[in-house]
């Protein structure tokens, strides 16, 4: 049995309705500020997804790859339908989407070539 699919045994099937549930769009990072309260090293963002959705806020534990100045103008992937989670004194509104590098730590999921704000995966 390859990898592959050894791999896809081990993860249950989903419909592809299920998959559809899951709104992953893209946006603009256009605030990034240490998050020093935290309990794990994190960085506060506002990331913008065009104007069917806005602005929204996040808490991303991207530390490891990414200082905040470096976030200001890059896309990112996120799932903006996910219920708000208060992080501390922050409300984290999307969950931004990452790969982990060989220790663990994110990396973060962006589109090759800029693409407009809010656009969604498919």
């Amino acid at each position: 049995m390859s990898d592959s699919t050894a791999a896809a045994d081990a993860t249950p099937h989903i419909s592809l309705d299920d998959f559809h549930a899951v709104d992953i769009r893209v946006g603009t990072v256009v605030e990034a500020m240490p998050f020093p309260e935290a309990r794990k090293p994190a960085i506060k963002l506002v990331i913008d997804f065009g104007p069917e959705i806005g602005r929204r806020r996040s808490s991303a534990q991207i530390t490891v790859h990414y200082q905040p100045e470096q976030l200001v103008g890059r896309q990112v992937a996120a799932v903006v339908n996910f219920p708000p989670r208060q992080i501390g004194k922050w409300l984290s509104e999307v969950l931004v989407l990452g790969f982990p590098d060989p220790a663990g730590a994110v990396v973060l999921v962006s589109p090759d070539l800029a693409v407009p704000n809010g656009g969604r995966l498919f």
